[in-house]
Parts: structure tokens; C-alpha cells; sequence
């Protein structure tokens, strides 16, 4: 009997009950308890679900208070020094000050470094180990939820991240080591937990190792049989999991080890199943995700079917079915979307639907295609109804694209040109001083909006209270004496549903959340058709913003990539060509904008590296019309124009020459959580305009030292000319609160000035 499993659910909640549960325990407002109630109520509804949709082995260690890889360094015992841990079972007092830097009854300290999940933009909390690395089973939460899901009468799947994935994520700190001499420590650990779940009654472990999709040194590629070696138990079968892209050079590898299954993404390597086969020996249950677990369109059921009856005949009962990955990458349930237009609402399948279809093709597998004829025939017809609808293409959208011309895509002058004409302007000081955009999204500010969009006030109540919202804003950064002003985005519900909401080809869902870190959760628009503008989405509020202050006053835009990397995107072409839809539709903004008299436009590209395909090989493809976007939607401008950019939480050092090739005038990014180490790239890369190292880790609480923000700007220095260095916080402050966003900014331009004494900057007029 082929078996329909899943490799992890969203653990946010339908309506996000535990993102307001987590935040109302940071702030005080409830006892752990109540959030481990809540947590206890989640799980066993979301095992309810998935069991109620067929899914037969539940994953179990897919829920997670913050992150999955934290859960694992909590497990193995992985606790920097700073947080004085003394190796006990790690409390959620430790777990939260790695995550977040603050915990209910945790002094402040620094929060560990976070960064994208593989091309997701889900964030993992990285782990950091030292050349000698203890490992200590350290935490009982896997075991306790598997005796809750046993309790529960459900039959389980736990969740492991393996220890070569666990070991690549990590970051080595202190003198340079190699990371696989960890593994003759780490290893007991691994087999350790294993002994404890096959006590415990589990059958199945899904060993999750999705560096399989990677470029591999050959070292890690021969450390897997013997790692799997070591982990084998006569007890508990161990079904190895990758995911994301295609196996390539791993393919053998993996078909080779030592367990009693594998898993492979089907969705994004559909080619590389008949070579699995031609390597699976005939005893290993093969599992295919043939579901997308990343993105929201319906699967073409009769299709599936059709390409799986002839394995289903090959392998028999060895044949099991699931998504791609785990669904923790799409919302909960498409049945909370009663306002969404019916048309597009039909194209759609989200976690719990993706899990009906996959039981709908089991039953096919087993009983046959007559059993479900019904279910296959429907699918059919709204596969067929998508492709011919006429929603999604438009032939202007398409006529705009044909004439493309390469000149699009360059500015009047270099750099070297423009950087002058700008400061004859600007006249800005030595480390000039700016934000990323977003000031404190307040309660009044979230109350306002709601108001307006169900209808509850007049477009004139709603743009009076914007406007103060602004007026404050602008005021606060006068205070403060900063150099370049941002108007706050008061107006925005988020950075790119704001300008999908204005665009045409898209559309939004009410309840589709899925959790990009922590508590932060996102609602990514859907492009399901040809991208235009119909008319200006910021000109107006930057205007008025302007017209507040004599300092230079940034436009604010969220640029082409990103607005495409954190949607999900329509798969009838290729996503280079929605991108390309998308500058286009964005220049238009940027030269509306700069008629209007905003010189200085910020085009955030926050999710470059994320949308980087996983092998070398195929990056350049990706960075060639990546770069291509950004450039039609910025080189409209004149020289005096400044362009800015923004990147976050990534690593960059691999691709800088192409971030250099986008030909921003600035680029702000992430920098203070990792101690400025991403600028060591520049001692191999000479970095041409200006750039900004956040100095200010917006995503904690904890508000830096003047001297700290300093020392950072000093390391800088070490790499960067002085001339072209800017100072900001990593990223927007939508999410902090107004009394520390103040405290923080108030030393970061005093840092700034610091700064300038110590370099001699004397102020000229």
C-alpha cells in the first residue's frame, strides 16, 4: 500500500494564534505556561487535520516556539558562552535570548545571527560552534511531543535535521577549523536521540538533509555513508529526506546510504527520478514529493497520476507520496479565503488542500483512476480554465517587453560622475546619517488602516490620519538630526503587498500567512497574471513628505526581485519574465517620482540572494536578469538623482560583483549581527559606491551602545574609504517600538558624530 506522509506543517496557526501568543509572553502579558497550552492546542489540531486529509506517519518536531535549526542547537547542546548556559536542559529563557536577544526573566545580550533558509525566505537562527564543540543531549522537547501525538493515538514521523545539514548551517567561531571534525563528537548525540524514539515506540525518523541539493565538497559528499553507517539501528528506520532542487552530482550518494528510504523534491527535479530508480536497490521505500510544498497552484491531479501509475506498478508498496517539502513555506487553509475572487480562488490548493490532493492520488495509485474519476476530471477542468483565462495576459504588458532594449538599463553617467553632482546638492556630512524606510507600525496606525479598508471611515479621514502619521515621523528624524529622511510608510500594511495591492496581476488573500521568522509572519501577494500600473502607489505621500522638511526626503520603493522572490509567482513562464513585467512597472514609479522632486529613491532588493538557485552553476542565469530589473526600474533617472538600495540577511560575499553591477549610488545592508564579517569581501572586492553597514540590529529589542555602533563603523573603515560610508540600521523599524527606535537612533547619530570628530569632518557653511 503506498504511503501518503508529509514532511512538516505550518506551525504558526491558520489565524497566526501563535505569533500573538509569543508576542504577548515577551511583553509580560502571560506566564510560559499559557503559551505551552496554546502550543499543546495547535499541535494536536494540526495532527487532527493532517490525519482527517490521510496523511498516515505525522510529522512530529516540525513545530517549533521560534525556528527549527534553534530547536536542534537546543537539542545538542549548542549554547555560545555568552549566554551562560551551564548545561542543563536549555529553559526557553536561553532558547529565546539566542533567538531574539531578550527573553521574559533573560538579561539583554547578543542575539545569534539569523539568515535565509536555503531560497526561501523563511530565516533559521545559525548555529555557532567553536573547534571544541561539546555536544549534549539537552532538551526533551522532540520526545515529550511524540508522547503527546502517541497519546493522541496518531501514528508518527519525528522530525530530525541531520547532522551534515546541521554542521553545514553552522557558523564556526574563534581560530578557522573544519566543521566535519565535529562530527566524531556530535555523532553519540545523533545516536542518543535515536535510541530514546525507539524506546519511545517510532518506527520511522525523517532525517531531514537538504544540503543534498547543494554544491558539495567532496569531503562532506563521502562523510554521508559513513555518518548513516554510524546512525543505523536495527529498531527505527530512518527515511532520508532532501528537497529544493535537483541532486545532480549527489544523486548516487544518496541512493547509496545506508536507510530504509529517501525522499526527493519531484516538483523541482521531475527528471531526476528515473535515475534514482536505476540506482534504489530493491529493498528502500522511495518517496516522491510530488505536491509543491513552496507555492499555491493547484496540481494537475490527472497529470500526476498518469506519470506515477507506471512506478506505483514498479515499486509497489515502496512507492509513498508527499509534498515537495515541508508545508511550513504556504498558508494553512484556502477555506479562510471567502473574499478572494472565485475564479482565481479555484486555481489554488494551500497546505490542507495540497494534502486532499495527495490523498486523491493515492486513492488513484491503489484503487484506481475510476475510483476518483470525479476528483481527476475537476482538477482537470480548472488546470485547463487557468491556462485559457483571460485575467492573465495582457497584450500592451507584452508589447513593452518585445521592444526591451539593453539601453534601458544604463544611467547617463558612471558612478564616479553622478557621486559629484549629487553632493553638489546634498551637501552632506562625512557618514551621513538615514533609515531603511519603515518608522514603528503603532496600534493607532494598524486601527486606522483596518478602519479605512472595511469601509469604516472616508478616504479623507484616512489620508488626514496618514498625513500626521507622516508630519510625526519627519518631525522625529528633525529631532534626531538626521541627514536623509524617509516619510515612515505609515500607509503600508507590508513592503510588497503594498504595491501588488496598486498593481494589476495580482492578488491577495485575508488569512494567507505564512512565518518568515519567530513571530514574523508575511502574506505574500499572488501573481497569477501579466504585471502593469495603472496609476502612481507612493508619489503623493512622498510629496507631502517633502514638503515637511529641507532635508533631501527618500522615496521609497520595493524593487523588482524582491516584490517577485517574496510573492508566489505564477509558474505558466519563466519568473524572469514576470520580473522583467515588474521593473517596468516600477520605472514608471521611479519617473514620476523624480518629477515630483524626490531626488534621492530607495529600491529595496531585500531578497536578491534569496531567489540565488542553490548550484553555482546555474547563478549567473539568475544574477544576469535579476540585475537586468533592477536596472530598467532605477536608470530612468537623471545623474543627480540617488539611487538607494537595501539588502538584509543574507550572505553576500559571493555575489557582489553582481551587487556592484546593479549600480546603486548606496546600498544599505545587514551587517551588525554578524560583527560587520560580511564586510571581509571587500579585502577581495573593491566595493565602487556607497554602502551603509547597519550598525543597529533591528530585529531585538536591545538597543546598542553608542561606542558599539562606533566600533562597527571603525571595522568598516578597515574596508570601505571613509567618503563613501553611510550610517543606518540594518533593516526598516516597522516592527520595534517608538521608545526604543528613539533611544537607538538618538546614539546612532551620535555615533555618527563621533564618528566625524574623530575623522576631522569640519562642517562647510
Amino acid at each position: 500500500m503506498t504511503i501518503q506522509h508529509n514532511l512538516g506543517f505550518p506551525r504558526i496557526g491558520a489565524q497566526r494564534e501563535l505569533k500573538r501568543a509569543l508576542e504577548q509572553y515577551w511583553r509580560g502579558d502571560s506566564e510560559f505556561a499559557e503559551l505551552e497550552q496554546l502550543g499543546q492546542r495547535l499541535r494536536a489540531q494540526h495532527w487532527q487535520q493532517q490525519a482527517a486529509a490521510g496523511v498516515e506517519l505525522l510529522p512530529v518536531g516540525d513545530f517549533s516556539w521560534y525556528d527549527q535549526v534553534l530547536d536542534m542547537s537546543a537539542t545538542l547542546g549548542v549554547v555560545p558562552q555568552r549566554f551562560h548556559w551551564f548545561g542543563a536542559e536549555v529553559d526557553i529563557t536561553t532558547y529565546f535570548r539566542m533567538a531574539r536577544g531578550r527573553a521574559p526573566g533573560g538579561e539583554p545580550v547578543n542575539a545569534c545571527e539569523m539568515t535565509k533558509w536555503f531560497d526561501t525566505n523563511y530565516h533559521y537562527i545559525v548555529p555557532e560552534l567553536v573547534a571544541e564543540q561539546k555536544f549534549k543531549l539537552s532538551s526533551n522537547k522532540l520526545f515529550n511531543e511524540v508522547a503527546e501525538a502517541q497519546a493522541l493515538g496518531f501514528r508518527v514521523k519525528p522530525v530530525l535535521l541531520g547532522p551534515l545539514s546541521y554542521l553545514w548551517l553552522a557558523k564556526g567561531k574563534g581560530a578557522d577549523f573544519d566543521k566535519l571534525q565535529l562530527l566524531e563528537a556530535l555523532l553519540p548525540v545523533y545516536g542518543e536521540i535515536l535510541q530514546r524514539l525507539e524506546r519511545s515506540g517510532v518506527e520511522w525518523v525523517q532525517m531531514d538533509e537538504p544540503i543534498l541539493a547543494l554544491d558539495l565538497p567532496q569531503a562532506w559528499r563521502t562523510a554521508f555513508e559513513a555518518v548513516y553507517t554510524r546512525l543505523q539501528s536495527r529498531g527505527i528506520k530512518q527515511l532520508l529526506t532532501t528537497y529544493f532542487g535537483p541532486l545532480r552530482d549527489n544523486l548516487t550518494t544518496l541512493c547509496r546510504l545506508p536507510v530504509a528510504g529517501i525522499h526527493i523534491d519531484a516538483v523541482r527535479a521531475p527528471e531526476e527520478v528515473a535515475a534514482v530508480l536505476s540506482w534504489l536497490p530493491n529493498y528502500k521505500v522511495l518517496s516522491l514529493g510530488v505536491v509543491d510544498g513552496r507555492n499555491i497552484w493547484r496540481s494537475d491531479l490527472a497529470q500526476l497520476v498518469q506519470w506515477l501509475a507506471p512506478l506505483k506498478a514498479q515499486l509497489g508498496e515502496r512507492l509513498w507520496i508527499a509534498p515537495s517539502c515541508s508545508l511550513l513555506h504556504v498558508p494553512v487553509d484556502l477555506a479562510h479565503e471567502v473574499k478572494l475572487e472565485p475564479e482565481i480562488k479555484s486555481w489554488l490548493a494551500f497546505a490542507l488542500q495540497k494534502l486532499d490532493e495527495l490523498a486523491v492520488i493515492k486513492r488513484a495509485l491503489c484503487e484506481g483512476v475510476t475510483a476518483v474519476a470525479e476528483a481527476l476530471d475537476h482538477s482537470a477542468r480548472l488546470c485547463q480554465a487557468r491556462k485559457a483565462s483571460r485575467r492573465i495576459h495582457k497584450t500592451e504588458v507584452k508589447a513593452r517587453l518585445e521592444a526591451f532594449d539593453e539601453a534601458l538599463t544604463e544611467r547617463d553617467s558612471p558612478y564616479s560622475v553622478r557621486s559629484v553632482v549629487q553632493q553638489a546638492w546634498l551637501k552632506l556630512p562625512l557618514f551621513p546619517t538615514t533609515t531603511i524606510g519603515s518608522f514603528p507600525q503603532t496600534a493607532a496606525i494598524r486601527q486606522i488602516r483596518q478602519q479605512y479598508k472595511q469601509g469604516g471611515i472616508t478616504p479623507a479621514v484616512y489620508q488626514a490620519s496618514m498625513r500626521e502619521e507622516i508630519a510625526f515621523a519627519v518631525g522625529a528624524q528633525e529631532q534626531l538630526g538626521l541627514d536623509v529622511l524617509v516619510h515612515g510608510e505609515a500607509e503600508r500594511n507590508d513592503m510588497v503587498e503594498y504595491f501588488g495591492e496598486q498593481l494589476e496581476g495580482f492578488a491577495f488573500t485575508q488569512n494567507g500567512w505564512v512565518q518568515s521568522y519567530g513571530s514574523r509572519c508575511v502574506k505574500p501577494p499572488i501573481i497569477y497574471g501579466d504585471v502593469s500600473r495603472p496609476a502612481a502607489m507612493t508619489v503623493e505621500w512622498a510629496r507631502y513628505a517633502q514638503s515637511l522638511t529641507k532635508k533631501p526626503m527618500k522615496g521609497m520603493l520595493t524593487g523588482p526581485v524582491t516584490i517577485l522572490n517574496w510573492s508566489f509567482v505564477r509558474d505558466d513562464q519563466p519568473r524572469a519574465t514576470s520580473c522583467l513585467q515588474i521593473a517596468f512597472a516600477l520605472r514608471d514609479e521611479v519617473a514620476d517620482l523624480e518629477r515630483a522632486g524626490i531626488k534621492v529613491i530607495q529600491i529595496d532588493e531585500a531578497a536578491l540572494r534569496e531567489g540565488l538557485p542553490l548550484r553555482q552553476a546555474d547563478w549567473q542565469h539568475y544574477l544576469d536578469w535579476a540585475v537586468r530589473a533592477f536596472k530598467v526600474t532605477a536608470a530612468v533617472v537623471a545623474d543627480e538623482t540617488q539611487i538607494h538600495t537595501h539588502m538584509c540577511y543574507s550572505e553576500f560575499n559571493d555575489i557582489m560583483a553582481a551587487i556592484a553591477a546593479m549600480d546603486a549610488d548606496v546600498i544599505t545592508i545587514e551587517t551588525s549581527r554578524s560583527d560587520m564579517e560580511l564586510l571581509e569581501v571587500f579585502e577581495r572586492f573593491h566595493y565602487p559606491n556607497g554602502i551603509g553597514p547597519g550598525v543597529y540590529d533591528i530585529h531585538t529589542p536591545n538597543v546598542p551602545t553608542i561606542a558599539e555602533m562606533v566600533l562597527l563603523m571603525q571595522k568598516a573603515t578597515a574596508h570601505i574609504a571613509v567618503e563613501r560610508l553611510w550610517v543606518n540600521p540594518d533593516c526598516g523599524l516597522k516592527t520595534r517600538q517608538w521608545p526604543e527606535v528613539d533611544a537607538a537612533l538618538q546614539r546612532m547619530v551620535a555615533a555618527a558624530h563621533s564618528l566625524r570628530q574623530e575623522y576631522g569632518y569640519q562642517k562647510v557653511g
